[in-house]
């Protein structure tokens, strides 16, 4: 039976940022999820890599400040998915006072530590610039900056990375139990296609399992843990282009949450979130007519043109897996992590809470806390660029260009998403192409035989969802038969 040091259980950012540290430290390492990855939250998310501005109304200096220091890896290490947006925060008095907006943004522009992006500043909101879409009546504003980043790819290329550094990648493929024996685990696994069973030893189980961290411990792992989690879930719409700037909102409501208006896709604009608490009978989660009524509402306080649910051309619902502090408001719940660390014989570190930003500082506090048990290499993650980001010190606009230049007969905006998507990786999917012929099946959307081939082959992609909604977004710019055909030729990949 083959023994692993770390099996990670779970295939999300948590669980993918782990795996790639430890295998990055030497260690033999296993990750499995049970479904594809980047299924459940980590693709369910509003796609920004930032502080948390309104974290620090809740006193979270902890969390924002690293969460900012992480901004500045992220931008760095991921420069084809991440980069900077400017976010706009039309200003009402009768919800926050302007001396209270500035003193937070002056602290969220100096809690981590040198940044690259500009500082905030106050804002005229006209209708040519800054209040571009809003109502007349906002006149006023304040800008700053944080990170867009594409959340499904991230986790993608987190494993990639992990693979490439010697860990075994399992998609579909559920742990169905575990137990200690000796001084290792025996986790049992269940490929879902086939149905069979198989085990595999770890000296070291890490619980990443996300929204069913505490199910896994309950059920599979039959443990128990003084760990709760408080499952939230977060919706989002996405509706036709508010307007045609690249800054996004940031919106104040009277039920003191905020919520999103972000530029997407180039024709859309993505409006989220919501704070609804669920249980696990609620997964996987889907978006309630409340919530879709009240995302319209909360844009439509502040859009020219109204917000109507009639509009909505696609949504998406995640459940972010809170470890409970006892505070009953979900808004109020703390987005910060803890590292359980089970040490009833082989270790089990289960992972409760975090968010997608600080993904990369979890691992490596997950490292720390199991130094006892694996040899103590120094972090790597911060220094080595993701699968597609070796830049080599050029930034995007430079890496473009090039591309430009080498595949002059290819539609320029096609040329762009692409790079987004793979970065300097792009080169493998175009290899010898000349003429948009050469890219083979064109199946609508931006998506080319090509690709679609790469994604199977190398992302593990098996099933149409999982290349049109995670992989790429293609599936947002196709008609329902184009989405069908990408189905056919998926099922005849199997």
């Amino acid at each position: 039976m083959e023994l692993y040091d770390i099996a990670v259980i779970g295939g999300g950012i948590n669980g993918a940022g782990v795996a790639r540290d430890a295998a990055g430290r030497g260690l033999k390492v296993l990750l499995a999820e049970q479904n594809d990855f980047a299924s459940a939250t980590s693709s369910a998310s509003t796609k920004l890599i930032h502080g948390g501005l309104r974290y620090l109304e809740y006193y979270e200096f902890r969390l924002v400040s690293e969460s900012l220091a992480e901004r500045e890896v992220m931008l760095r290490i991921a420069p084809h998915i991440i980069w900077p947006l400017e976010f706009v925060l039309p200003h009402e008095r009768h919800l926050r006072q302007a001396w209270m907006i500035r003193a937070g943004l002056f602290l969220y522009d100096h809690i981590g530590g040198r940044t690259s992006l500009p500082k905030s500043r106050t804002v005229r909101l006209d209708a040519e610039g800054h209040g571009a879409g809003l109502k007349p009546e906002f006149t006023r504003g304040f800008a700053y900056y944080d990170a867009w980043v594409d959340d499904a790819r991230l986790v993608l290329l987190t494993l990639c990375s992990a693979r490439a550094h010697g860990a075994t990648v399992l998609a579909r493929t559920r742990c169905t139990g575990a137990r200690r024996e000796g001084d290792a685990w025996r986790v049992t696994l269940r490929d879902q296609a086939s149905c069979k069973e198989y085990e595999v030893h770890a000296r070291i189980l890490v619980n990443a399992a996300g929204p069913w961290v505490k199910s896994l411990l309950d059920r599979e792992l039959n443990i128990e843990s003084p760990g709760r989690v408080r499952l939230v879930k977060g919706s989002h719409i996405v509706v036709p282009r508010i307007h045609d700037k690249r800054y996004a909102y940031i919106l104040q409501n009277p039920d003191r949450r905020v919520v999103f208006m972000i530029p997407y896709e180039r024709e859309f604009t993505l409006i989220g979130t919501t704070d609804v608490q669920v249980t696990e009978r609620d997964l996987p989660a889907t978006v309630s007519a409340d919530e879709l009524a009240y995302l319209c509402a909360a844009a439509s306080r502040y859009s020219a043109r109204a917000i109507t649910t009639e509009q909505v051309l696609w949504n998406y619902s995640g459940v972010r897996p809170l470890y409970d502090d006892g505070r009953e408001d979900p808004s109020a719940i703390t987005r910060d992590y803890e590292l359980l660390l089970d040490e009833q014989g082989p270790p089990l570190l289960s992972i409760f809470g975090g968010k997608i930003t600080t993904y990369r500082k979890l691992a490596e506090h997950v490292m720390d806390k199991l130094a006892r048990w694996v040899p103590a290499h120094r972090p790597w993650t911060h220094a080595e660029a993701l699968p597609g980001g070796d830049f080599g010190g050029r930034d995007f606009a430079t890496v473009l260009d090039e591309f430009h230049a080498r595949y002059s007969k290819l539609d320029p905006r096609w040329l762009v998403r692409l790079l987004r998507r793979h970065g300097t990786l792009a080169g493998k999917i175009l290899d010898d192409v000349k003429t948009k012929a050469d890219l083979g099946e064109d199946f609508g959307g931006g998506l080319y035989e090509r690709e679609l081939v790469y994604l199977i082959e190398h992302e593990w992609a098996r099933a149409a969802e999982d290349v049109l909604w995670r992989r790429t977004k293609c599936g947002l710019h196709m008609s329902a038969e184009q989405r069908s055909r990408v189905a056919e030729r998926m099922a005849g990949a199997r």
